[in-house]
């Protein structure tokens, strides 16, 4: 059984409350309208551009709630993200540093730094990549995007963009019809020769500096009863972060 811990390089992405159905005209908006109303409703592409780091301070429930850990999720352009996770005196890391990423696990028995592979680092160089939304900029990141209709998530009638990465793994975000953010998103990808589903439910959106970031956010297996939750309480914009964050750890050579 892989531990709880195990699937935190995430892009960050978070959802609303259950809206209104579907309005006849928007059912007529081109791929191209939907990303543009969507970056619109984050804030717009010039606040999302002047976003250069993004720290969000919270709790992280896993196990269906029994264990709460303290979490802290940083990201610098270009192409960086560190994430960590704390409790009972353990920290776990998780980093990428835009070419590489690593990691230490003490509660998988590892306290030393270690490079992890390029397919557990998967989903944490896409956070790295797409911190500011997975669609603002696609074309620049490589990205292909397909507009498949309309699909009831939860009672609301929500529109589905196909995103394939350039590496071939896919992710299928939902907008709201009426607010155009996201409120989910099912991401799947090949790891370690198995195709894994990711389904995530966002929630919560607050407003900092300008762009709206979704405080909640809840993700697990698709079809599994076992989810884990985010809950940020904290967010803020352009903070100094210094390189060395997200680099690989200089270990000192014992005297």
């Amino acid at each position: 059984m892989r531990h709880p811990l195990s699937h935190f390089g995430f892009i960050l992405a978070l959802s609303l409350f259950s809206l209104s159905a579907l309005p006849a005209h928007a059912q007529a908006l081109s791929l191209d309208e939907l990303v543009a109303k969507n970056v619109a409703a984050r804030g717009g592409a010039a606040a999302l551009e002047a976003m250069k780091t993004l720290k969000l301070s919270g709790k992280l429930l896993v196990n269906q709630g029994q264990f709460e850990l303290a979490f802290v999720q940083a990201f610098k352009r270009p192409y960086k993200a560190r994430f960590e996770a704390s409790l009972q005196g353990l920290t776990q890391v998780q980093a990428y540093d835009g070419a590489d990423a690593w990691q230490i696990n003490p509660f998988g028995g590892r306290k030393d730094p270690e490079r992890m592979s390029a397919d557990d680092a998967k989903g944490l160089a896409e956070s790295a990549y797409e911190f500011d939304g997975a669609l603002v900029d696609w074309k620049a990141k490589g990205t292909k995007l397909d507009y498949l209709g309309t699909e009831d998530v939860d009672g609301t009638n929500a529109h589905k963009i196909k995103l394939t990465r350039n590496n071939g793994d896919v992710e299928y975000i939902f907008l709201d019809p009426e607010y155009f953010l996201e409120i989910r998103s099912l991401s799947q990808r090949v790891e370690h020769g198995v195709q894994q589903s990711i389904e995530t439910d966002y929630g919560d959106y607050e407003k900092v500096n300008g762009v709206l970031i979704p405080f909640a956010l809840e993700f697990g297996k698709k079809g599994s009863s076992d989810r884990q939750k985010i809950v940020v309480s904290k967010a803020e914009i352009n903070l100094a972060m210094e390189d060395a964050t997200f680099a690989f750890p200089v270990i000192k050579p014992s005297k």
